[in-house]
């Protein structure tokens, strides 16, 4: 199981929101480039970087950061919000990320989903966020009328592989990941799947692991130091 370490963006900075609220946001670090150094000292093999303002306002604001990052480190970087065009998977690719997160998106425009995966394969994911089982949209600020299952099956028609699945109503609030609903997500998709939010011990990835998830994303937790990351890589990445 990969452990992605988390970096969310908001105004240049790395910060951390409570329940996508962007009106309760936690500076971590003006500087996400020497986060990211943290996290790949400890072990990272993976990160995962958010565009809040991206997610907000439909267009990106995290290029150069995407672009310091891979110029300085050797690091595998999956990168999402304010991916509404085919533009803007190409340009965070050509700044460095190894993979693309269409979110808001998938919804609002499918076809360009199908167009991304026809171009770049399995460089490209969806992030489905959702809250009492519906998917939220627009930097979460929207609740549309799709439910995450039925999203993730849609998905994997136009050959989308991994899906990178936020229970809103969980996240930063360090109370522990939705596993319910998570495991019947694996198990109905049959995808990949990395889960996300709430993941406030290692028991928490215990827990995950279980359920035969792909991966797990960690934010607060880490900044918070209620999970040592290269403690939990050990324990968990290559783990069979």
């Amino acid at each position: 199981m990969r452990i992605y370490p988390a970096i969310d963006i908001k105004d240049g900075k790395a910060v951390r929101l409570v329940q996508g609220d962007f009106d309760k946001v936690t500076v971590f670090n003006d500087n996400p480039t020497n986060v990211a150094k943290t996290w790949i000292d400890s072990g990272a093999t993976y990160i995962h970087i958010v565009d809040l303002d991206g997610a907000r306002y439909g267009k990106s604001f995290i290029i150069d950061i995407l672009k310091e990052i891979s110029s300085k480190y050797d690091i595998l970087v999956q990168t999402g919000g304010g991916v509404r065009t085919i533009e803007d998977i190409k340009s965070r690719i050509n700044a460095g990320a190894s993979r693309v997160i269409i979110g808001t998106a998938a919804i609002k425009n499918p076809e360009l989903v199908k167009k991304a995966i026809e171009l770049y394969g399995d460089k490209i994911a969806v992030g489905v966020d959702a809250k009492n089982g519906m998917v939220a949209i627009k930097g979460w600020e929207e609740i549309s009328n799709i439910t995450t299952i039925d999203l993730c099956l849609r998905m994997k028609k136009y050959g989308i592989k991994t899906i990178i699945y936020t229970d809103i109503s969980k996240d930063g609030m360090m109370r522990g990941p939705n596993i319910k609903s998570t495991k019947e997500l694996i198990e109905k998709t049959k995808m990949d799947i990395i889960a996300s939010g709430g993941v406030s011990k290692i028991n928490d990835l215990e827990n995950i692991y279980n359920i035969n998830a792909k991966g797990v994303i960690i934010g607060k937790a880490l900044y918070n130091g209620s999970i040592d990351l290269k403690d939990a890589i050990n324990k968990f990445e290559g783990r069979k």
